[in-house]
């Protein structure tokens, strides 16, 4: 996360992401930079439109906001099933209403 991070404040800065400005960034973080790492990202990152991913992303959230509600019911279901109660107290109860009744 701390090489897209890197990246992220190059691109904030107006600067261009090339392996040597995202190594020196996060070697001043205080990181040991991978340079596979690093060159995976820049190659990777050279054909994206930066400003537009993140202006693309902004729109994500309320999306995985509305797809929440959705998921919270199958998360408050119970996954143990209750114990049933015992017949006898049951067969009382019965008896004990129907007795009212006459």
């Amino acid at each position: 996360m701390e090489y897209l991070h890197a990246s992220l404040v190059l691109h904030s800065a107006g600067k261009k992401i090339t392996e040597k400005a995202v190594t020196e960034i996060l070697t001043a973080a205080g990181l040991t930079p991978d340079k596979n790492r690093i060159k995976g990202l820049v190659a990777a990152l050279s054909d994206v439109n930066i400003g537009d991913a993140l202006k693309s992303a902004a729109i994500m959230p309320a999306a995985v906001i509305a797809a929440a509600p959705a998921a919270a019911p199958a998360a408050a279901t119970p996954t143990a099933a209750p114990e049933p109660e015992p017949e006898e107290e049951e067969e009382e109860e019965e008896s004990g209403l129907s007795s009212l009744f006459g």
